[in-house]
């Protein structure tokens, strides 16, 4: 009985494989071994060509910060994104300020898109911001979208959050948006 290549046993192995073939023969005192023929004579192995390099993917993480409850909006700007090609970390629901930093610095993150539909946007956005920046996270793009009054929208900016999406954005343009201000990404 031998092991073929393609891993199943049968008769007799293939002559050409480049594999170790195992063999069970019976000893003469009637137990069953198993030993090792030599594979066929290697190949002088050619190097593979180098391929371009390819464009790393922008890392997003999307969160929903403080005890909010509705996510929909969250998940069609993540599912869109992902869409859009970039790669998407959701952290779900009801995540402090410092779970979303930590969050973002342990995924190496590019960006941060926060959601809130409670009304303390004035109070988490800014947070998420300042936890960022204790941690040395200074280079990660801060996003928010959700019910925000555009009256607060000029509070947020000026509290790190570079740009505000509300209902009705086309999340076309929140890609968009988020490829042009983070750029090419270096290879990881």
């Amino acid at each position: 009985m031998a092991l073929t290549p393609a891993g199943r046993i049968g008769n007799r192995a293939r002559a050409s494989s480049p594999l170790l073939r195992l063999r069970s023969h019976r000893t003469s005192g009637g137990s069953t071994a198993a030993s090792c023929l030599p594979a066929a004579p290697a190949r002088k192995l050619q190097p593979l060509a180098r391929l371009p390099a390819v464009a790393g993917k922008h890392r997003v993480v999307v969160a929903k910060p403080g005890l909010d409850g509705h996510d929909r909006g969250a998940k069609v700007v993540a599912r869109a994104l992902r869409d859009a090609g970039f790669e998407v970390i959701y952290t779900g629901l009801h995540q402090t300020p410092e779970q979303i930093a930590e969050t973002a610095i342990q995924e190496d993150a590019d960006a941060v898109g926060l959601s809130c539909h409670s009304g303390a946007h004035m109070t988490l956005f800014p947070r998420v911001v300042s936890e960022l920046r204790a941690r040395g996270a200074d280079d990660v793009v801060v996003v928010g979208g959700g019910i925000i009054p555009a009256s607060d929208v000029p509070a947020l900016r000026d509290a790190g959050i570079e740009e505000i999406f509300t209902p009705g954005a086309n999340t076309g343009d929140i890609a968009a948006w988020l490829r042009e201000r983070l750029g090419t990404v270096a290879e990881r």
